[in-house]
């Protein structure tokens, strides 16, 4: 005879304990398995993949104890401070930053195999530490644990926790020394505080190279004293006829300040010979008929070019070089050159002949668009290279040959990486003319054995372009950016061996709730399992 199952102490026992478990969360009949979030996020969960991972041991946990200890260094000590500072408002604890005492998180700088960039994150059950050569290693592992902890963490008011890092070993540095992102200021302006915004975004993700296109046909936004009008005139309007603006001197130290403390280079562009209507309309003397045209708000492209004989072209690109370079502490200046087809070839040449030289008597190193490679590259100049799968074989082996001669390359392929290329043909902001390019597309790809014939040691790193003829805004940008700009970031940093799309997705959909707690506006693509809200 069958008993009931109110008189089986035993299975009684048993089914309260499972309704306490569902009542918990722990456990749902039928229901998905229970949030990652709780539990520690894996060693090898990160955005960019680390070159090494070697988990074990149980999780370090941050607690109202612990404590942020730092060298003798002002900046390690900084960047101790900001890592306090991301932390204290999630957790509500008071993370004092020390040079006392051991435990907590560590941040120190010691000998090693690190590279400029690279680190070590140790976590056990006693603390966590980051090693590295250079301060720039110490921020790119903060940027690690930061993903090693719940997404939470970066909200500005209290969270509930727990917060636990996993336990084992990172072992991590860069494939590219370059790894960069361009923001075109030009054809829409952004403020100060909207750069800086997209900078951190960018830190996050260990790129370390901010690309500033400055100036083009619709707006010329930075101060030269020498050329007043290039700011007040030319940089009065933007697409569609918005008010626009530019950066005063101190703006654009701000912006380069403060790309430094997050360890980004700033690389200013001035695009030239064509791209140059805004400094066209704002001078009379730089047309060769000495009639300046009217301002532009459209977004048509290989109108514009300087006057190549005049040799007042030459005093301007000297005065502008000179002023941008005085304020740039950073290696690079990019003198862009594409789409110059209102130049003649021979032309092309002698004006890119003439201006190189200008950049290296201020002390500067050349980057100009693949179009460079038509004419003479300077020694150590870079070819920054914008073409698409299809791009002719004879384009695509001119790169090739200069790269084969010692041109580096930086690859920006536009069917690829251009972040203002529409997801889908739904998609209300950006363009297509480079086609449709979702976020598998976007990250599929081997920097190192993308252009035919060019030495994979020729190949100097990836940048992620933002082009911002329909995007007015910092959602605007997020929404192009975000998810691709994390792949490109990955595509920059990490080993090749650790390229896989079905492991990539599933870390790069556990950013969702990140961007989320940082209030990043971005695009849930149906190609990456995100998850539920």
């Amino acid at each position: 005879m069958r008993r009931k199952l109110s008189t089986t102490p035993r299975l009684t026992r048993i089914l309260g304990s499972l309704l306490l478990l569902a009542a918990a969360g722990v456990f749902t009949v039928g229901a998905a398995p229970a949030p990652r979030a709780a539990t520690a996020t894996p060693l090898d969960g990160v955005v960019p993949a680390p070159a090494s991972v070697t988990p074990g041991g149980s999780p370090y946990r941050i607690t109202h104890a612990t404590l942020v200890h730092v060298d003798d260094s002002a900046e390690v000590r900084r960047i101790g401070e900001y890592l306090a500072g991301i932390l204290r408002p999630s957790t509500g604890y008071p993370l004092p930053v020390t040079e006392q005492g051991g435990g907590g998180i560590r941040l120190r700088l010691a000998q090693g195999s690190f590279g400029a960039e690279g680190y070590r994150l140790t976590s056990t059950p006693l603390g966590v530490s980051i090693t590295a050569s250079a301060p720039a290693g110490l921020f790119h592992g903060v940027q690690t644990l930061r993903q090693l902890l719940p997404a939470s963490i970066e909200k500005k008011t209290v969270q509930t926790g727990p917060w636990r890092i996993a336990g084992g070993t990172i072992e991590d540095s860069p494939r590219y020394g370059y790894r960069g992102a361009m923001l075109d200021v030009s054809r829409h302006f952004f403020t100060v505080a909207q750069v800086k915004r997209y900078i951190d975004q960018l830190a996050l993700y260990k790129i370390n190279t901010l690309h500033l296109h400055l100036s083009d046909d619709q707006g010329w936004r930075i101060a030269v004293d020498s050329w007043p009008r290039l700011a007040s005139y030319g940089g009065s309007t933007q697409v569609g006829g918005g008010r626009g603006g530019s950066y005063t001197k101190d703006d654009y130290r701000e912006i380069v300040r403060y790309a430094a403390s997050r360890y980004l280079e700033v690389v200013p562009e001035i695009d030239m010979p064509g791209h140059t209507n805004a400094a066209l309309a704002s001078y009379a003397q730089l047309n060769c008929d000495d009639k300046a045209p009217p301002l532009y708000t459209g977004t048509d492209v290989g109108f514009s070019s300087l006057c190549v004989p005049k040799e007042v072209t030459y005093t301007f690109a000297d005065d502008v070089i000179r002023e941008l370079a005085a304020l740039t502490p950073g290696r690079y200046l990019h003198i862009g050159g594409d789409e110059a087809h209102s130049t003649s070839h021979t032309d092309y040449v002698t004006f890119m002949d003439r201006v190189q030289p200008i950049v290296a008597k201020y002390g500067k190193t050349v980057i100009g668009w693949h179009q460079l490679t038509g004419a003479h590259p300077a020694p150590g100049a870079l070819a920054q290279y914008w073409g698409l799968d299809g791009t002719s074989a004879a384009e695509k082996a001119q790169v090739a040959k200069a790269a084969q001669h010692g041109t580096g390359l930086i690859l920006s392929p536009a069917d690829r990486i251009y972040l203002d290329m529409k997801y889908t043909r739904d998609t209300k902001l950006g363009l297509d003319w480079a086609g449709l390019v979702e976020v598998k597309r976007s990250y599929d790809w081997d920097p190192g054995t993308y252009l035919p014939g060019a030495p994979e040691a020729a190949v100097k790193g990836v940048e992620a372009p933002l082009w911002s003829e329909t995007l007015a805004t910092s959602a605007d940008l997020e929404y192009m950016a975000f998810p691709r700009l994390a792949g490109a970031a990955e595509l920059g940093w990490s080993p090749a061996a650790t390229h896989d799309w079905e492991r990539y997705k599933v870390r790069l959909a556990d950013q969702g709730p990140r961007w989320d707690a940082l209030g990043i506006t971005y695009y849930k693509s149906p190609q990456v399992p995100w998850p539920a809200s």
